[in-house]
């Protein structure tokens, strides 16, 4: 059965990555784009999307700078740190995410029953969990799932991340976190 079950995962990775031809952008674009959009403002650096897509920092390198040539992404320099750089979605990138093919598999599932949904989406969390724990990567979560997350501040902000020492708004809460560690 495990083996029925990998054939079918990869048969449907194989869909969704054939829809993805049509826009002109290879998979490891649409996960840079996805990625981005995604993560909260501390994790949406090139290091941190080489993390989380396990892949080579020369391989992130040449898909950060395809993105870049087509318009999708632009680089912006940290406050105070003339090294590090901080990636964001132009609103041509924001415009074709909505031709995302991830659109009509979340559309297909969104169709299954509720239950099924809930139980698709751990089992799914889980085995990735479990994958990425075999090739010494980390699994990236939500902000709020970290133990480092703090609601309400004495600041007035939202929510605090206690690891950074910096206050959270309550989008960065919920996005993903380059230093999330499962509460």
């Amino acid at each position: 059965m495990s083996e029925r079950v990998s054939v079918l995962i990869e048969r449907l990775t194989r869909l969704v990555q054939n829809d993805a031809q049509a826009e002109g952008l290879k998979p490891t674009q649409w996960e840079a784009l996805r990625y981005i959009v995604r993560a909260n403002l501390f994790s949406r650096s090139p290091g941190a999307l080489t993390a989380y897509l396990g892949m080579t920092k020369g391989t992130v390198s040449q898909t950060l700078q395809a993105l870049e040539r087509k318009g999708l992404i632009e680089k912006k320099t940290v406050d105070g740190d003339r090294r590090g750089v901080q990636l964001a979605l132009t609103k041509a990138g924001h415009r074709i995410l909505d031709k995302d093919p991830l659109n009509a598999l979340a559309a297909s599932i969104a169709g299954m029953p509720q239950d099924a949904q809930g139980t698709f989406e751990t089992t799914l969390e889980n085995l990735i969990i479990e994958m990425l724990e075999r090739r010494g990567g980390r699994a990236f979560g939500a902000c709020k799932t970290c133990r480092h997350f703090r609601g309400k501040h004495s600041l007035g902000t939202p929510h605090f991340c206690s690891l950074l020492n910096e206050s959270l708004s309550r989008s960065d809460s919920e996005q993903l976190c380059a230093e999330q560690t499962a509460a």
